[in-house]
């Protein structure tokens, strides 16, 4: 049995905290620790943690690092031959990580999911990861039980343990020696995709990226970043166009780029049109400093492992022109191989 270090980073969700990490801390798993990466919180969460949990890891950064490199430095402090990063607004039953560590019995999985299901409601997929992510040959992310806004009930149609583009990052175990190898996450995201940009790097290094449904977390969501907020629009474009451009072949990235700038104008139009002025100008503002980092990044040189995303149509058209609202619904055609839609091994 491989020990876990679960990793929660956390700025000023004390509340959360007492809310949600009992559930943690229940957990059966027999080689457990836990690490509260603290974001120089100001609401009492460390000296809490010391009075209520002493047994709990707190590292306390000088300051709000955010999602990414907040992760990236508690690593070093973990002992955990499996690293979980997990969200201060998961709840998690007692059994969760037993059959999560087991997918790790296959020697090339680097990294798997749980169900992730919303807090309040049971029966309903969460939006941050549902049952496993995917990505449009766009780059725009969807998963098994939600599209865009839409959330499908969950039924058990996506209970099928199998490989996925991406896992979530508000429940993601990964093997630590693939994490490190790949450099974890990418600070330069701050926070947003991060989780996606580091599955798209660990399988472009040869890895497999799961789902496992049999394992099941609860998330309460928006506790960063509300469902809606401007500037969650903004870290979305900028960093899922920075990703694009580290992950894809430069004349790919290029043709790919000229069609998500079609896309994000229509999105910017979109919102202009609802009145969300906030929304259209974080459009604006994230292409904006996203070509600045563009022109830092460097992409996949020749010879190396190239990882195309999954569905080779647009999820867009699919879903806001032809009325496509479950993952069931995309055409096979779409997809570049027929696992990627069907159960695999």
């Amino acid at each position: 049995m491989p020990r876990v270090s679960v990793i929660v980073v956390t700025w000023n969700g004390r509340g959360l905290l007492e809310r949600f990490l009992p559930s943690v801390l229940a957990s059966d798993y027999p080689d457990l620790e836990i690490v509260v990466a603290d974001n120089a919180s100001t609401d009492g969460t460390a000296e809490w943690l010391a009075e209520a949990h002493p047994d709990v890891t707190v590292m306390r950064h000088a300051e709000n690092a955010l999602f990414a490199r907040g992760n990236n430095l508690a690593v070093p402090h973990a002992t955990g031959d499996l690293l979980c990063f997990l969200n201060n607004d998961v709840e998690v039953p007692a059994g969760w990580l037993g059959p999560l560590v087991a997918a790790f019995d296959n020697p090339g999985v680097a990294a798997v999911q749980p169900k992730l299901l919303q807090h309040g409601d049971r029966g309903q997929f969460e939006y941050a990861g549902a049952s496993g992510g995917f990505l449009d040959a766009f780059g725009y992310p969807f998963t098994r039980g939600r599209l865009f806004d839409t959330l499908e009930p969950d039924r058990g149609q996506y209970d099928d343990a199998r490989d996925v583009f991406w896992a979530t990052g508000a429940a993601l175990v990964v093997r630590r020696a693939a994490f490190e190898a790949a450099g974890g996450f990418d600070e330069s995201f701050g926070m947003h995709m991060e989780e996606i940009d580091l599955c798209w790097r660990l399988q472009r290094a040869g890895w497999r990226v799961r789902v496992e449904p049999a394992s099941e977390a609860y998330h309460l969501g928006g506790a960063s970043l509300p469902q809606g907020s401007p500037r969650k629009m903004y870290f979305n474009v900028r960093n899922g166009l920075v990703m694009l451009a580290k992950n894809l072949p430069a004349p790919a990235f290029r043709r790919v780029l000229a069609a998500r700038r079609a896309f994000d104008a229509a999105a910017a139009a979109r919102a202009l049109a609802a009145g969300r002025r906030d929304e259209a100008a974080a459009i604006r503002r994230a292409w904006r400093d996203a070509r600045e980092r563009i022109n830092a990044v460097t992409p996949p040189r020749p010879g190396e492992r190239v990882v195309l995303p999954p569905y080779r149509r647009s999820v867009v058209v699919d879903y806001f022109l032809r009325g496509r609202r479950r993952f069931s619904d995309l055409p096979e055609e779409g997809w570049r191989d027929a696992g990627w839609r069907d159960a695999e091994e």
